[in-house]
Parts: structure tokens; C-alpha cells; sequence
């Protein structure tokens, strides 16, 4: 069989992710192109699959296939305390503004396996702001987002783990946060009646929430410029003024129409405040 010419395969991306979103309502259409034709082309190969149509097929005809594809597509890279100065900056720079707020809520999006969200209730915990917070997790994977529920994490990973808790400033010992049962760590009942995991799309879903914080870091950079620009909309939207937005090392709100409503606490660390409207 020929291979396809690089317009022959840009036609059946577009039209498998067109299939993807109208028989299943996942929608990949304006993610980054480089970015997802690597994932499916990947997708292919471990599924033994020769082309994108027969890909195509199998999607449209079978919810099962399309969940394998929708795995691939996500992104679930994450650690627990990932960029360890980003959240050591949260615990001594952002967190004690919000301390006289009556309720803190905070949203994790794109939370993936939840290790983020984790992270953030250990530094409530140990800032004593965990009873008085809500931490809301969110991701379009159904499937990543119940392994999230669980808590449960390898043993064999806890020493980077702990390596980065102690470098994002731990006060604390960190077996307390968790038990270890054969060969996984599993964290702490008080961490996790404090988060809420829960289903929500970047791509089409409304406004989450009125929180304080939002966190979604490393999410935006497989995005192209209309979708980045309509999610930067729903986070404006979804904080409340004073609230901050934290974007990963590769993400700015610079360039966007909206940075003259944010303040810059950190562009090394990505990290903005929305303004009061008499400010802009």
C-alpha cells in the first residue's frame, strides 16, 4: 500500500477527529497539530493498525475503540510536587494572601492521575488552611480521573517524591501523608476527602466554578491559539477578582488579549493575578 502524502494525511487526521467528536463528543479538533498526529501515529503502531482510516472505522463503530484512542490522546504526565520552586513559590508567596479568605477554592485543570492536586492539599495541610479549602480536580478522562480517586501511587516512585516535596519547602515528614501497602503508597484520607475529581472538558465545557486559584499547568502547550485563547476566556471567567492563574513553564498569558485584565506575579513561574476592574 502507498504511503499517504503528507495533505493525504492531514485530511484523515481532520477527518478522524471529526468522526472523534461527532460520535463521541471528544474534541481534539483545534489541539496542535504536531502534537496529536504524533500521538495517533503512535496509536497506530501499538494497535497494529495500518492506517488512519481504518482507525477512522474502528472509532466511529466501536465506543471501546475510541476509548483506547482517547487514552493516547490524553496527556498524563505528573508528579507529585512537579517543578518543585513553582509550588515552593505557592506556599510562601501566594497561599498566605489567600489565608483570609472565608472559603478557598481551588481548581486543578487537566489534574490527570491527581498527584497535583495531592500535592496542593498537603501544603494546605501543613499552611492549616485544608479544613477550610476545596480542592476541585478536574480532567476529560474518565479512566485516568478514577485511578486519580484512588490515591494510590507506586512505592517505587515515592523517592522522587519525596525529593520534591522536601525541595518545594515540606515542613512535615512525608510518610505521614500516606500508608504503604505491598508495593504502593496509598495517601491519606484527610488529603482526600478535601478534593473533588470530577469530569469536565477545556474544549467545550462552561465555566467551572468561582474559585481563587487555578492550576493547569503543561495543558495549554497542545492546544492551538483559538483554543488556548477561548480556555484563558473560561479561566477569567471562572476566578474571582484577586484570584490566580498558574500556567506551566512553556504557557504565558502574555501574548493573550486578556493579560492587561491579570497582573504578573512570576512570568518564570507562570503565575498571574486577576485585576479589579478599576485597575485596568
Amino acid at each position: 500500500m502507498p504511503l499517504a502524502t503528507c495533505d493525504e494525511e492531514q485530511l484523515e487526521i481532520k477527518l478522524l477527529l471529526e468522526a472523534l467528536y461527532h460520535c463521541h463528543g471528544y474534541d481534539f479538533r483545534q489541539y496542535a497539530y504536531a502534537s496529536i498526529r504524533r500521538r495517533i501515529l503512535l496509536h497506530l503502531k501499538n494497535n497494529q493498525l495500518e492506517t488512519i482510516s481504518s482507525l477512522q472505522h474502528h472509532i466511529i463503530y466501536s465506543r471501546h475503540a475510541a476509548d483506547r484512542l482517547l487514552i493516547d490522546l490524553s496527556i498524563n504526565v505528573t508528579e507529585m510536587f512537579r517543578d518543585p520552586l513553582f509550588f515552593q513559590y505557592l506556599r510562601q508567596q501566594i497561599l498566605p494572601l489567600l489565608q483570609h479568605t472565608e472559603y478557598l477554592k481551588i481548581w486543578h485543570a487537566g489534574c490527570s492521575s491527581g498527584e497535583e492536586a495531592y500535592s496542593m492539599a498537603i501544603i494546605l495541610n501543613e499552611l492549616n488552611l485544608l479544613s477550610k479549602s476545596q480542592i476541585y480536580a478536574t480532567d476529560f478522562n474518565n479512566k485516568i480521573l478514577s485511578k486519580a480517586k484512588q490515591g494510590i501511587i507506586q512505592l517505587k516512585n515515592m523517592r522522587l517524591h519525596i525529593k520534591n516535596y522536601i525541595d518545594a519547602g515540606g515542613t512535615e515528614q512525608f510518610a505521614d501523608y500516606y500508608n504503604a501497602k505491598h508495593n504502593y503508597a496509598i495517601l491519606s484520607q484527610k488529603l482526600k476527602k478535601k478534593i473533588i475529581f470530577s469530569h469536565h472538558n477545556l474544549v467545550s465545557d462552561a465555566v467551572f466554578s468561582s474559585v481563587d486559584l487555578i492550576i493547569c499547568r503543561n495543558v495549554l502547550i497542545y492546544f492551538d491559539k483559538a483554543l488556548q485563547q477561548k480556555v484563558f476566556q473560561l479561566f477569567n471567567e471562572s476566578l474571582n477578582i484577586g484570584g490566580y492563574l498558574c500556567l506551566g513553564s512553556h504557557e504565558t498569558l502574555c501574548f493573550s488579549p486578556l493579560s492587561k485584565q491579570f497582573k504578573t506575579c512570576s512570568e518564570t513561574l507562570k503565575i498571574y493575578q486577576k485585576k479589579a476592574d478599576k485597575q485596568l
